[in-house]
């Protein structure tokens, strides 16, 4: 018992000193501790509020889809799985805090003839022969068989004095949270990949047929333009002017249409399936609500905590700090204590007769010499490496906080743009409402009347381009400032894949 004791009380030390720790306090690069207390484009106070942001739209068809997406995205998966290794890593590293136990067993069979091993000895003691001097002489057996079995345990511990084990442990910790923010950068930049390409599929549908409408009128100018040169009414200039215009437009078509069915493929790929996973949750109409409210951006402080990029390099730097604390460590004598508890029997019953166990404990405290200057080393290559990751860190935040200055002023400017071409629109459609009136009257002409028609389908064109650019530009300050996006941002969320997709 008084080994037993003497265990307990050197694990117990063990656990006190593990507290001292050789890794350097955080200290924030330049930038991080200079950051300004606000965004010189935000034009909406309060904090942001990311969660769910493109309900905005008012558009069931995106909210299907995004839905979709989060949960038979493949990319998604295998973001998830990343995170799970890193999640089993930091879990193998705290194993090292435990004492390391092993249990081992045999039984050994001998099976020799008389004249050799132990027979053989015994012969030349002068027993077992016919000439033994013993009272009761006996005769030794050709062969010589003994089995015997052994029991043993054995443990190890290393008494974390110089909070080696502690670090390493915390710097894979650290690794696995800057995994789980690199999952979530990932996740954001899927949904803003699948986001991006549903506007595209909206505006290059409404702009197909817009250019379909746009023939139409110009077939009908074809013809009118004919008929006046025909007649001598007018020159060729006109009619060439116009059927070039209709041949531009003509052109355009397979263009536009080629974009849409690689957007749609894109769609399918995010969804996880084929273009019938698609358009089966795709209708024909697609009708989001343009949104001009500004978006509250908060204060660029606040990105250090909602960015998961941010958040990773930050997280990452702790790693590389961790890791020059158990560097540092390796430095130091290592005092670990190991022992062995075990009996050999003839017979399988007897091992468990405590009376019989012997036990060995031994101490063991070794300064590491030789491969000092290498250890030298790894604590330089440490701090190099922390020298990499505060830069790294650095560079992050304020690339962070200028694209959100960047984002907030595209988003303005296409909010303006928008205003201008809807005014635009408003004034082409009351001039062809006029011009149809005049022409129902009998007071204006046809020709006339085209001409207009033409003039609001090109500013509604160029409309349609001003609400998806408004759309993206919308979704680039949402993806600026980061944030968790959804409601339940879990990362054991089962996904879903093309092989179970039936069941959905």
């Amino acid at each position: 018992m008084t080994a037993i004791r003497t265990v307990l009380c050197l694990l117990v030390s063990g656990a006190l000193f593990a507290g001292c720790s050789l890794a350097p306090r955080t200290s924030l690069p330049e930038p991080v501790s200079e950051l300004p207390g606000d965004f010189a484009e935000s034009l909406a106070a309060g904090p942001h509020e990311p969660v769910e942001w493109w309900h905005a739209f008012a558009d069931p068809a995106l909210d299907t889809v995004v839905d979709s997406v989060l949960v038979s995205n493949f990319d998604l998966a295998g973001g998830i799985a990343r995170v799970q290794q890193a999640r089993v890593r930091a879990r193998i590293a705290r194993v090292a805090f435990l004492p390391a136990v092993q249990l081992g067993g045999s039984a050994n069979d001998i099976n020799s003839p008389t004249n050799a091993d132990i027979g053989a000895q015994l012969q030349e003691l002068g027993l077992g022969g016919d000439d033994s001097d013993l009272p009761i002489p006996f005769t030794l057996p050709d062969r010589l068989a003994l089995t015997t079995y052994e029991l043993n345990a054995g443990f190890a511990y290393e008494l974390d004095f110089w909070g080696r084990v502690r670090n390493d442990a915390l710097a894979a910790g650290a690794e696995y949270l800057a995994s789980e923010s690199d999952f979530h950068a990932a996740r954001i930049g899927i949904l803003s990949e699948t986001i991006t390409t549903y506007f595209e599929i909206v505006a290059l549908r409404r702009l197909t047929a817009l250019s379909r409408e746009m023939v139409d009128v110009l077939l009908e100018q074809e013809q009118l333009a004919l008929t006046r040169y025909d007649r001598g009414l007018a020159g060729s200039f006109n009619l060439y002017r116009v059927r070039q215009e209709l041949r531009n437009v003509q052109a355009g078509l397979p263009q536009l249409e080629s974009l849409l069915t690689s957007a749609e493929g894109r769609l399918s790929v995010l969804l996880g399936g084929y273009r019938p996973d698609m358009e089966a949750i795709l209708p024909d109409a697609l009708t989001p609500s343009p949104v001009a409210d500004p978006v509250p951006a908060g204060v660029p402080a606040d990105l250090l905590l909602q960015r998961p990029d941010v958040i990773a390099a930050g997280q990452r730097l702790d790693a590389a700090r961790y890791a020059i604390g158990a560097r540092r460590a390796e430095l130091f004598p290592n005092l670990s204590l190991s022992g062995s508890i075990g009996l050999q029997s003839s017979e399988a019953d007897e091992l468990f007769n405590v009376d019989q166990w012997f036990r060995n404990l031994v101490v063991n405290l070794t300064a590491p010499v030789i491969k000092r200057g290498r250890l030298r080393d790894n604590v330089v290559l440490a701090h190099a490496l922390f020298d990499e990751m505060a830069a790294a860190y650095g560079r992050t935040v304020v690339t962070a906080v200028n694209e959100v200055e960047a984002a907030l002023a595209g988003l303005e400017n296409a909010k303006r743009r928008h205003t201008f071409l809807g005014s635009r629109l408003e004034e082409a459609q009351a001039s062809a409402d006029l011009k149809s009136q005049r022409y129902a009257s009998g007071i204006g002409s046809y020709a006339d009347y085209l001409n207009v028609l033409l003039t609001r389908l090109i500013v509604e064109s160029a409309l349609v381009g001003a609400e998806r650019d408004m759309a993206l530009a919308r979704l680039a300050v949402h993806r600026a400032l980061g944030g968790a996006w959804t409601a339940q941002d879990s990362l054991d969320t089962p996904r879903m894949t093309s092989v179970n997709r039936e069941e959905r």
